[in-house]
């Protein structure tokens, strides 16, 4: 079985070098309430390309944080189809799906070769007793996790093949900035195949999609993996339903002028969603 592998268990495992201590961490901890929360991380460990953190029916035990590398998340329909839910990058947490049932229900797999930081629920609540600030954080990553959920189920709802893609592509950068990589150039580490899956369209679409925006100057292709976005302002009205290559696609220049004069609030709501997907709930 694909199981995970612990790392030396002589290294003791320490919050305070760690690179993503500043997201599955609240900022401003003393050296004493630092010291108190390393207590919760029991462990690391190392998940390989292919290999399963979980599966689904798996007692729920822990959360985990993301340390190095990157997971998705999928679920299986009841033909045995998989459905990628989710992507998890360094200093994210995993796990949350296995706390109402006591089981998880989902399956966790590496992208690539990763680590992970092992959180016991069963110290939690003891440790985030004496760490209230602790315990907010575990609350607003629950609850970014659930927005971005939420933003995801939106955009399958209502965009085009498209706009999903280039969505995706800033979030993709977007989350890269945050972490101090550049926002620009990064690798991809689903396959075609799963970010079709993960945003509901062929992996024909997103091939299509993808040599499209390329030929549109939006982003440079460097192989399968490499992405470079080349605009990212042109590729960020795409995402929003602005700029669909050449106008005739759709419509006259002057039928599309009026679509957009005659709908703001569509246009407007269609900006918050993909802020919402990539950043987090817009503002009132």
């Amino acid at each position: 079985m694909d199981l995970p592998e612990s790392t030396d268990p002589q290294r003791r495992t320490t919050c305070a070098g760690c690179a993503v201590r500043g997201r599955c961490l609240p900022s401003g901890l003393s050296r004493s309430e630092l010291e108190n929360a390393e207590q919760l991380v029991s462990t690391r460990l190392r998940v390989r390309r292919g290999a399963a953190l979980y599966r689904r029916g798996d007692p729920f035990k822990s959360f985990y944080v993301v340390r190095l590398g990157s997971l998705k998340s999928t679920v299986a329909s009841d033909d045995a189809r998989e459905q990628v839910t989710g992507l998890h990058m360094a200093g994210e947490m995993v796990g949350f799906d296995g706390l109402e049932t006591g089981s998880h229900a989902c399956d966790i797999v590496a992208l690539e070769d990763s680590e992970v930081c092992v959180f016991p629920f069963s110290r939690i609540e003891e440790i985030t007793a004496s760490l209230p600030g602790l315990r907010t954080h575990f609350y607003r990553m629950m609850s970014r996790e659930l927005v971005h959920k939420h933003g995801l189920m939106l955009m399958l709802g209502s965009m085009r093949a498209d706009e999903r893609l280039a969505t995706f592509l800033l979030d993709l950068s977007d989350r890269h900035q945050s972490r101090g990589y550049s926002s620009t150039e990064f690798v991809l580490r689903m396959s075609r195949a799963e970010i079709g899956s993960f945003l509901g369209i062929t992996i024909e679409t997103v091939s299509r999609v993808m040599s499209q925006f390329a030929k549109d100057g939006l982003i440079d292709l460097q192989g399968v993996k490499q992405v470079r976005i080349a605009d990212v302002e042109r590729l960020r009205q795409r995402a929003i339903g602005r700029e669909a290559g050449k106008p005739s696609q759709r419509a006259s220049t002057a039928e599309a002028s009026r679509v957009i004069v005659s709908r703001p609030a569509t246009r407007v709501a269609r900006h918050c969603l993909v802020e919402q997907v990539r950043l987090g709930p817009c503002p009132a």
